[in-house]
Formats: structure tokens, sequence, C-alpha cells
């Protein structure tokens, strides 16, 4: 699993942690997802103000249409840590929707041909 982080200029904060605390909160999907990127940004730039720092979680499934998070607070651990717990709770949707979906039969392979009876052809 490939993690990058991005920050906005307004953002100063050390990233070693986010992909520490990334690594271990989502080691269990580790062989389904390929890439989490993780973006900070501060909404109001220099202005002060309350839960404006957003982070935005885009974790990608082998296969399958990313799953995007994003949530605001008022500073990066929170923000990050909210999007987080956002992230692992679609993730394990996600990822339980395609166990079921695996090894069903699906409607656009076409099934064995099967002959018709004598007596009905005739």
């Amino acid at each position: 699993m490939q993690i990058q982080v991005q920050t906005d200029k307004n953002i100063r904060t050390a990233t070693d942690w986010i992909e520490e605390e990334l690594e271990s909160s989502l080691s269990r999907f580790a062989e389904q997802l390929v890439r989490v990127d993780v973006h900070l940004s501060d909404q109001n730039g220099d202005k002060p103000g309350t839960d404006d720092i957003r982070c935005g979680l885009d974790a990608r499934i082998a296969g399958v249409k990313s799953v995007v998070v994003t949530h605001s607070a008022a500073n990066v651990h929170d923000a990050y840590h909210g999007a987080l717990h956002k992230l692992t709770k679609s993730l394990e949707t996600s990822t339980a929707k395609l166990s079921a979906r695996r090894g069903r039969d699906s409607i656009r392979t076409a099934p064995e041909s099967q002959e018709l009876p004598e007596e009905i052809v005739s």
C-alpha cells in the first residue's frame, strides 16, 4: 500500500505520524488497498476560524472505484482522526460487499447454453 500526504501552504505539521497511524489502522485492508492519498488543507487560509482544517482521504481499492471521505475540525489531529474513522467504516462496508459478491453468478456473463427438448423444438 502506497501512502501520499499532501498539505497546503497554511498547514505546518510533520506528516510522519500520519503515515504510521494510517499503516497501522488500515493494515487489515493492506492486501486490497493500492494507494491512500491524504490531503490536508486550511479552508480559511490565514484567517482564524473554527473547524477550518479539512482532511480528505482517498483510498484506492484494486479493481474498484476510490473511497473518498473528508472531515473538518479545529486542528490537524482531529481532522485526520475524524476522516480516518469515516474511511475505516467505509472500507469495511466496501470490502464486505466485495467479498459477498465474489463467487456468485453474474447477470453479465452468459450462462451455459441449454438444449431444448425435442417436443418443444418440433
